[in-house]
């Protein structure tokens, strides 16, 4: 083979596994300043569960700690076993979880705490069922818990938020779950946006590279730098969505998962790219999130 060819595929490589990491430290650090700026909110509300969808469980301590529930097979007795893990750092749990899933969590948490109807959107479940037209427009009054948490929050995204009672501590919490939930995912598009435009000449050397092809999902680096892909969605299985614009495929992808995937990708088809001894790090873990993520195909992130 060409050595040019695998000094490229080289650089390809080693550019998107730099991304994954700056991408989690990223993340890492968002997280850890959400927490910061909530840690009394949370001691307060006595922690909160997150996700409870067996076998996936998250919950956040009063100390604002996590707790991660495992699920795995006894080699010995074939039996499956659930195991509890205590995640002190916020660094731990971004390996394991999507920033924008954990303040999806929080803000959803937060709402069923409080007890408050599902928020207003355009989904057509909720629209149809309150007997509003979807080109409406909703104003919030002024005592709204909502608009008096969301004022806070944008007129001083520098203090730390303070409630008198639970129901306004969950609300303020609410709101900001999902101010970052929105911030990480753009965050996510403008990092895979970053990563073509440095990958544009390199790209246009090799091609197309595969990076997913399966029954419900297909995703690709095209030879001018670009993700594109498609995917069936679980709520229409016969209609493919295309997938074409960075804020697009963050819908759908974690960067994290996609760097890696194609860092996985050009290791395989030319394991010239990868030093000697560097090669598979972690392999039993990514077959297990390969797994994983089989699992969820067309499944839209929240």
């Amino acid at each position: 083979m060409d050595v040019s060819r695998n000094a490229m595929l080289g650089e390809l490589a080693s550019d998107a596994a730099g991304e994954r990491s700056d991408y989690v430290v990223q993340a890492t650090e968002q997280l850890r300043k959400f927490l910061d700026r909530n840690r009394d909110r949370i001691a307060e509300l006595g922690g909160l569960t997150l996700i409870d969808e067996d076998p996936d469980y998250l919950s956040v301590a009063p100390d604002a700690t996590f707790r991660v529930r495992s699920r795995y097979e006894d080699t010995d007795t074939g039996e499956w076993v659930s195991e509890t893990e205590v995640i002190e750092n916020a660094s731990e749990l971004v390996e394991l979880y999507n920033p924008a899933e954990i303040f999806a969590a929080f803000a959803e948490a937060a709402r069923e705490a409080a007890g408050f109807a599902p928020e207003p959107t355009a989904a057509e479940e909720l629209i149809d069922g309150a007997g509003v037209p979807p080109e409406a427009t909703f104003v919030l009054g002024e005592d709204d818990g909502y608009a008096a948490a969301a004022d806070r929050w944008a007129a001083g995204r520098g203090e730390v938020l303070e409630a008198d009672d639970v129901d306004s501590a969950a609300a303020a919490l609410y709101n900001v779950a999902l101010d970052f939930q929105e911030r990480s995912q753009q965050s996510e598009a403008a990092l895979l946006e970053e990563f073509e435009e440095t990958v544009a000449k390199l790209a246009s050397l090799l091609g197309d590279v595969i990076i997913l092809d399966e029954d419900d999902e297909r995703l690709i680096l095209g030879s001018a730098g670009r993700f594109r892909g498609e995917v069936l969605p679980e709520d229409n299985a016969t209609e493919w969505k295309e997938l074409s614009s960075p804020d697009q495929i963050v819908e759908f992808y974690d960067p994290t998962d996609i760097f890696g995937d194609l860092a996985d990708t050009l290791a395989e088809a030319f394991p010239a790219v990868v030093g000697e001894g560097e090669e598979a790090e972690d392999d039993d873990e990514d077959d297990e999130e390969d797994e994983a993520d089989d699992d969820k195909g067309g499944e839209a992130r929240p």
